[in-house]
């Protein structure tokens, strides 16, 4: 605990006997006791004595010499940028560069005054800020709660809908009864008035068995003949009530879910607060298509797939690959720009110096502003897969060789700067990786095929998280850290937060059919590639 002024003046020591410290002479620089003060008076001093107490020591304004500290400063050495007296001039910095000591508190006082205005303007922002941070504060109870009551009310309107739904259920089961009773009735009648037709025909039988009348069996034997049996009946079962599984990722969905509180860095001379700052926008509650790409590619002839990947430039259009060893380039209309010859199929696209790269034959390349396609590095005996830019200007690419599978950081030129394989237990980290790509706070996501996960470790390398039950996907980002993966095998395309919560599924109007490759548009859109019928959707799915 830091010791009061009173607390530290005892522990200061008498220069002459080390008692308890009470005056201090200024002139001369030494503490001094009660006992001890007038014995030191009684030494002659050139400069005499300036004794005050040793609590008020440190509120002279006079600047003394640290080389002479009985002389006060008159001068200021540039060389040494020190305050000194005038024997310090004539010895110790006769051939240093000098200036009154007046010249230089005028300078300093001058940028001393200057910062002060500048804090002092300031000042009022910090106010207003402080005051606009005690509204939210005496706010914040309120907000969660209205927070909350929607979470409620929406529940209630769910329960709403389930009481409506089991209303239904119960009066189709009422009008179900009802008919399968009518129908039961009626086959109870039809098979009594058959058993009383063959009990009529049983006694018609017996009485002829005792009869010698020949006509008489003549004239009933076509008349039993006729006389059906049953060969078929027809069964109503009763019916079943078949529940569905209830997914709590699908519930979520489409419940809702609480966005995580975000930070929004804001510039002190901005003049609008909002009393109610949303941490984002919300997402459509039915995501929309705004427009379609047909990107012609090809098809597979065995698995049938057409398009693999995309990547979207600055001016927002997108770099698309599929199974053809062409790249194309649209703008989000859905026309086609551009058409560029590549050396392998465009599985794996990022933008990187606003040139797009792809991956592929053991080599990492650049398509040049001349179309001309520019090997950056190869990967040695390793096999590329996907590959992403990170923000601090060097790409993160997918390898796989013999079963392995690490993700390595390169420069421009091919220097491996590092290489993320295991973790901490020395286990690897993935089985299949395919795509990657990095997030806003330096996570790099990668898409495991194999474990059927998205995988995120920290820029170190270290494990983050990782997301379970996302089959055959492709990842990416957008601006506030949400992680966006598709699922080829479920028609689906999840969000996550940035620590890998699951948020919910975007399921536009129409849904989405075996998407694989994704891109942010921005102003709330993606782009989401089906991967068998070579179709990118454009789809809006944050409000405006």
């Amino acid at each position: 605990m830091m010791a009061t002024r009173d607390e530290a003046q005892d522990l200061v020591e008498c220069n002459l006997c080390q008692q308890p410290v009470s005056f201090f002479c200024r002139r001369c620089g030494v503490n001094l006791c009660e006992t001890c003060i007038a014995k030191h008076l009684r030494v002659k001093s050139k400069n005499g004595h300036d004794i005050v107490d040793y609590t008020s020591k440190d509120d002279d304004d006079t600047c003394y010499c640290d080389s002479h500290p009985q002389n006060d400063c008159s001068a200021y050495c540039k060389t040494c940028e020190a305050p000194i007296c005038m024997l310090c001039v004539s010895i110790k910095h006769k051939s240093h560069e000098m200036s009154e000591l007046s010249d230089k508190i005028e300078e300093l006082l001058k940028v001393i005054a200057k910062e002060n205005d500048r804090l002092q303007s300031s000042k009022h922002e910090l106010e207003r800020i402080m005051e606009h941070t005690t509204k939210l504060l005496s706010s914040i109870s309120s907000i969660y709660q209205l927070r909350k009551d929607e979470v409620k009310a929406r529940g209630e309107e769910w329960h709403k809908q389930i009481e409506e739904t089991v209303k239904t259920l119960h009066q189709e089961l009422d009008d179900m009864q009802k008919e399968h009773e009518a129908v039961l009735q009626k086959q109870q009648e039809k098979f009594k008035e058959l058993i009383g037709k063959v009990d009529e025909m049983n006694v018609k039988t017996t009485k002829l068995q005792k009869s010698k009348n020949v006509t008489e069996m003549q004239t009933f034997l076509p008349v039993i003949e006729k006389q059906e049996t049953l060969s078929e009946y027809t069964q109503y079962l009763f019916p079943t009530f078949y529940e569905c599984k209830i997914d709590a990722n699908y519930l979520q969905t489409y419940f809702g879910y609480v966005d995580k509180m975000q930070e929004k860095k804001t510039s002190l001379m901005e003049n609008d607060f909002k009393e109610n700052d949303l941490p984002g926008r919300r997402i459509l509650e039915v995501p929309t298509v705004t427009s379609v790409i047909d990107t012609g590619f090809p098809a597979n002839e065995e698995n049938k797939n057409r398009l693999y990947d995309m990547a979207v430039t600055d001016d927002n259009k997108v770099w698309v690959g599929g199974h053809s060893k062409e790249l194309k380039l649209f703008d989000i209309q859905g026309h086609l720009h551009h058409t560029v010859s590549i050396t392998a199929l465009g599985g794996y696209l990022c933008m990187y110096n606003k040139q797009v790269v792809y991956s592929g034959g053991k080599a990492v390349r650049m398509i040049s502003d001349t179309d001309t396609v520019v090997t950056m590095f190869t990967t040695g005996d390793w096999v590329p897969r996907g590959v992403t830019s990170a923000a601090s200007g060097e790409l993160l690419v997918c390898l796989r060789k013999d079963g392995q599978n690490k993700v390595v950081r390169y420069s421009s030129t091919g220097t491996v700067l590092q290489e993320i394989q295991y973790d901490s237990q020395c286990q690897p980290l993935y089985k299949s990786a395919y795509y990657i790509t990095e997030n806003v706070n330096g996570d790099i996501i990668v898409t495991d095929w194999q474990r059927k996960a998205v995988i995120a470790v920290d820029r170190l390398g270290i494990f983050r998280y990782s997301y379970s039950g996302v089959r055959s996907s492709t990842v990416t980002t957008d601006s506030v850290g949400h992680v966006i993966a598709t699922e080829y095998i479920g028609d689906k395309i999840y969000m996550l937060d940035r620590d890998g919560r699951f948020l919910r599924c975007i399921i536009p109007d129409g849904g989405i059919k075996k998407p694989r490759g994704v891109c942010i548009l921005g102003h709330g859109e993606m782009m989401v590639g089906e991967n068998l019928t070579g179709i990118a959707k454009r789809i809006k799915y944050l409000e405006e």
